[in-house]
């Protein structure tokens, strides 16, 4: 298929090794074992099924390609599952496989056996992240970098303060996605365990009354936390078939920590272009070549993160399309999240991969960087020129030498400070030493250092 060429390299490898199909078989029969493990334990089932059927089923050979192939009749792959899994077993524990559940909580329990690995890895990347952003940051603390808007050059910052901002994107990301639940789904055919405590079950004391007299029915919620507690999932409130609240926290957290990791590669990408040169990425056996020109070297790294985040975006809004759902069961919309739910989490791991290796090894040129703060013959300075002149000169007159003067600066290649003190009007009005501290871009950086100090702060802090 096309997907080893083109998506899965913008995916975690690891993760797509973890998350292949027969996962999500294992995913479903852990589902199943722990069901029956529960009821066993609440004699709901014979004692002893729950290992008959763990023995039968955990060294058995599903069929992966008919489970796919029924999904087009069932519509889920829970339902060809079952069939397959009820046919490897003794004909006396047949019906006590699947008892009570309906096949969305299989695909979404499993589903979640599924993401929780995952989502263990993206914490320990982001904290990668974290770590190496805090090292880049304090070590450019004061490295003088000119600052840009609207893709123009502005006033002055440091490159420092830069970094700052992306390792904070980064980790408030990872603050949203870290207490996120990744709940059990168990609730049979409409959500409240119907036939749980009816007639013809095997435990003792089944009387149509639940597990406690004044509780009717409760004995569904009952197997639903313990069946979370055997899973290592979290307990929901109620089963959550069509509240996809669950579903749309972990979309929308998936999105803010690709939209971060975009950011980072989006910055990087633009000061590592040839005219700006200020940093670049970390090398590696072909990395960036061109497959025509030789002395090329593309920032690849950057490319993948933000060819990863894009599709992340898109998956997103294929899940916030399908948040409301009809009734009882979702009608195509339940359908629609799994795609875009799994793979979202594989890309932003892709992409997490990347940006560490990125931020751990992203060469700094602050020669570049002073350079390119004299691009302008210093104009970029023209503001605290303005700003130091207007009490003597007034402030149209002070704007529009500071401007003059940057021009002659950029024009005839000579330091801002000698072009304002070559100015006819500025003879005699403003000491030398003065112009030379006001058009010093390292003496304008505002709280920049500051702000490196106090979001290394905040980062460090749990």
């Amino acid at each position: 298929m096309s997907d080893a060429l083109l998506q899965h390299p913008f995916m975690s490898q690891t993760a797509l090794s973890e998350c292949s199909a027969e996962a999500m078989v294992a995913g479903m029969l852990a589902f199943e074992l722990a069901l029956a493990e529960v009821q066993e334990a609440r004699g709901l089932l014979p004692e002893g099924v729950a290992a008959q059927m763990r023995k039968a089923l955990e060294g058995h050979a599903f069929d992966i390609a008919s489970i796919g192939a029924g999904v087009a009749s069932g519509g889920n792959a829970a339902i060809p599952f079952v069939k397959q899994a009820r046919a490897a077993l003794p004909a006396e524990l047949r019906r006590h496989f699947h008892l009570g559940a309906t096949s969305q909580d299989v695909i979404d329990s499993a589903l979640m056996l599924l993401l929780k690995p995952r989502l263990a890895a993206l914490d320990r990347l982001l904290r990668r992240c974290r770590s190496a952003a805090l090292a880049l940051m304090q070590a450019h603390e004061t490295t003088v970098m000119v600052g840009r808007t609207l893709m123009q050059q502005a006033l002055p910052i440091t490159f420092g303060v830069k970094v700052a901002h992306w390792g904070i994107g980064l980790e408030q990301a990872r603050r949203r996605l870290a207490p996120l639940e990744l709940p059990v789904q168990f609730g049979g055919a409409v959500a409240v365990h119907s036939g749980l405590d009816g007639p013809g079950l095997d435990g003792p004391g089944l009387d149509g009354q639940g597990s406690d007299e004044t509780d009717p029915g409760g004995l569904g919620l009952e197997l639903m936390d313990a069946l979370a507690q055997r899973l290592e999932l979290s307990v929901p409130v109620l089963p959550w078939h069509t509240d996809r609240q669950p579903i749309h926290a972990l979309a929308t957290a998936l999105d803010a920590v690709a939209g971060a990791a975009e950011k980072l590669a989006l910055d990087v990408a633009l000061l590592t272009q040839t005219e700006v040169g200020e940093v670049s990425e970390p090398g590696g056996e072909g990395m960036g070549e061109s497959s025509s020109m030789p002395h090329k070297r593309n920032p690849v790294r950057c490319a993948l993160i933000r060819g990863a985040a894009r599709q992340v975006h898109g998956y997103v809004s294929v899940i916030l399309n399908a948040h409301a759902q009809p009734l009882e069961r979702g009608l195509g919309e339940w359908h629609a999240e799994w795609t875009p739910l799994l793979d979202s989490a594989l890309l932003v791991e892709g992409a997490l991969e990347q940006a560490a290796v990125l931020l751990e090894g992203l060469k700094v040129h602050p020669e570049a960087m002073r350079r390119n703060l004299a691009a302008t013959g210093g104009g970029i300075m023209a503001e605290p020129v303005s700003r130091l002149l207007a009490p003597t000169l007034g402030q149209e007159a002070a704007k529009r030498i500071s401007a003059e003067a940057a021009e002659t600066a950029r024009l005839q290649g000579v330091a801002y400070a000698d072009a304002l003190q070559a100015h006819p009007e500025l003879q005699g009005q403003v000491e030398a030493q003065a112009l030379r501290q006001a058009t010093d871009p390292a003496l304008y950086l505002g709280s920049s250092q500051a702000q490196v100090r106090r979001a290394a702060a905040w980062l460090q802090r749990e």
